[in-house]
């Protein structure tokens, strides 16, 4: 599964960020993580969209912020008061497609900011409202604190998508990372329990943290990364769970699950040089044979995190561009 090389334009971001000087990960303490992640990945390229604000919503362990990205097609929805009349691609009745997503950053970094040029593009290139979720960071907040918060975040754009010009009934969920696991998890959480009482209509799953096993193919292989390495993911891991008894938790590590299936139709992204590769594989292989509808995009020569930098790396934005058209397609 993994290329010979890594893509020359993506060997290119990955010099100039080593040549920085930055410590992985895991040998940073939390805040400066938190720090170092924003200063590096928060690009400058704003995509365009209508409108863009930030919102908060009280969440089941407090305000939980948003931020919100409304194409033209939602403007007008919710301008018209849910009169969609000459938006493209939505029915007469309905606002746009809506979209939850969860940014990444192993539950203990990542902010709005660091994810904001992801979410325009999906925006814009979906034609879909698309509601950033700023959840609960471990250590401060473990497990279950960001799950929890994330099945609330569905419910809550659910019951006010039409105030942002969206459809509650073309509504899925996305993330990058760790925030793709809390987006499976969201899923998961609503099959078991019926909680958010919604239908969710697709997910979307950039490389995520689907296992706990540091001893695959892919760990091995990436154990030093570029971008992710070993250390870092027992290092995330180990401010995430509460115990080793949390790591068998389906919402915390979804290959623990028993079933995968009856799941909303899902598209799994994977890297060749990602130690998360073979995880993110087992996820899809096991969603296709337990019954949930599922596209694996696999890109070989890329590392984890890639799609964050598709201003630089034409592969990275193809991909970027493939899981808009998902989320235009299924939602």
């Amino acid at each position: 599964m993994r290329a010979d090389e890594l893509d020359p334009e993506l060997a290119a971001v990955v010099e100039e960020i080593e040549a920085l000087g930055l410590p992985e990960w895991h040998a940073l303490s939390v805040d400066a993580a938190r720090r170092v992640e924003d200063e590096v990945f928060a690009g400058d390229a704003e995509p365009a969209v209508v409108d863009v604000r930030d919102l908060a919503f009280d969440g089941p362990h407090g305000e939980v912020p948003v931020r919100v990205y409304r194409p033209e097609a939602a403007v007008d929805a919710a301008g018209g008061g849910g009169d969609t009349e000459g938006a493209e691609d939505a029915s007469d009745d309905a606002g746009a497609r809506t979209l939850v997503h969860f940014h990444g950053g192993g539950w203990t970094l990542g902010t709005l900011d660091s994810i904001d040029g992801p979410c325009r593009e999906l925006a814009a290139r979906a034609d879909a409202v698309v509601v950033s979720v700023d959840y609960r960071l471990a250590p401060e907040h473990p497990f279950p604190v960001a799950v929890d918060e994330a099945a609330a975040a569905v419910s809550w754009v659910a019951d006010t998508a039409a105030a942002f010009g969206g459809d509650p009934d073309r509504l899925g969920v996305s993330g990058t990372s760790a925030g793709a696991t809390l987006a499976l998890a969201a899923c998961l959480h609503r099959r078991e329990f019926g909680d958010p009482p919604v239908e969710v209509a697709g997910q979307f799953l950039l490389y995520p943290i689907a296992g706990d096993d540091f001893e695959t193919d892919a760990y091995r292989e990436n154990a030093d990364g570029p971008l992710l390495t070993r250390a870092d993911m027992r290092w995330f891991f180990d401010r995430y769970l509460r115990s080793p008894v949390d790591a068998y938790n389906p919402f915390a590590v979804p290959l623990r699950a028993d079933d995968l299936g009856g799941l909303p139709p899902a598209t799994v992204v994977t890297a060749g040089f990602d130690p998360l590769r073979d995880d993110g594989a087992a996820l899809a292989e096991r969603f296709g044979d337990e019954g949930t509808p599922v596209e694996h995009r696999h890109y070989p020569a890329m590392a984890h995190g890639f799609c964050s930098l598709a201003d630089r790396v034409a592969v990275a934005e193809e991909a970027l561009r493939a899981v808009a058209g998902d989320v235009h397609e299924r939602l």
